[in-house]
């Protein structure tokens, strides 16, 4: 551990970062030629003082805050491990919630403002989404282990994961969700122990998985169409879709309204009110 070094590391990342690279507006007077101090304490969800104790290695990041700090700054995953390392964490694993996020595959989901979208790993952990999709799924609830994958939380009763979707729906979304992991392992093989915990653990929790499950269903998930349940604007209709990286491990999902539905305009209203409550707002 060398927080000293981690520090001027941090810094020296910081410098490097355009505003516009990371959506900012430079303005015409500033005075650094990266990003400032509080300008990354914001991408990176922490406080300005917390983060400027950080460049003077007064403070021990968190794993969670590492991965935060790695995707703000864009760093590649070599710099991403040096990070982990002055700060005396362990590398996270490579389909945890603390992945490595390709700065590619950051930049095209903040270029999709407009409609909503996320980057999760093979194993449906999510990673980061914009704006609209918090607004339309809830934010990211931090979680580690199987617990993190929305897999899990599906065929373990978690009422937020299933309430997504009509009820009618559910055995549509189980069936994919479980041929699509069955790929997932089939890709990592049989010693990866991330996707073998996920899976002894739901074959335990739940009949339903361990039904699907045996039926050894297969299919990598690339379209969908899916109705979303908003407690707010009621269905939406949306046309899934995915974009794989070269390995496979990671996925950004994006969300277009399906033609000749009023999910367009829902979205727009989305997109102005954002998280706020609809219901309390009329």
């Amino acid at each position: 551990m060398n927080l000293t070094e981690l520090g001027e590391f941090v810094r020296s990342r910081r410098d490097r970062v355009r505003p516009a690279d990371v959506g900012l507006v430079a303005g015409p007077r500033r005075r650094v030629p990266g990003l400032r101090r509080d300008e990354v304490a914001m991408l990176a969800g922490a406080s300005t003082d917390y983060y400027i104790e950080i460049e003077r290695g007064g403070a021990q990041p968190s794993e969670q805050m590492l991965a935060s700090l790695a995707r703000a700054l864009r760093l590649t995953a070599d710099e991403r491990d040096h990070l982990y390392r002055l700060a005396g964490r362990p590398l996270p694993s490579p389909g945890g919630s603390s992945a490595h996020l390709h700065p590619a595959m950051f930049d095209l989901l903040e270029r999709l403002a407009g409609t909503p979208a996320f980057v999760c790993t093979d194993l449906q952990v999510m990673l980061v989404q914009n704006r609209l999709a918090d607004a339309l799924f809830g934010p990211i609830v931090p979680a580690t282990g199987p617990g993190a994958s929305f897999i899990h939380q599906w065929f373990t009763g978690d009422p937020r994961a299933r309430s997504l979707y009509p009820e009618e729906d559910h055995e549509h979304h189980s069936r994919t969700f479980v041929a699509d992991l069955r790929a997932a392992v089939g890709r990592r093989g049989r010693r990866d122990r991330e996707s073998a915990q996920l899976i002894g653990e739901l074959e335990l929790r739940s009949e339903e998985f361990a039904r699907l499950w045996a039926e050894r269903d297969v299919a990598v998930r690339r379209t969908d169409r899916k109705r979303v349940l908003h407690p707010s604007l009621g269905i939406l209709h949306l046309n899934c879709l995915n974009l794989l990286s070269e390995d496979g491990r990671q996925r950004l999902t994006w969300f277009t309204p399906v033609a000749g539905t009023d999910t367009a305009e829902k979205l727009e209203l989305l997109a102005v009110v954002g998280t706020q409550d609809l219901r309390a707002e009329a």
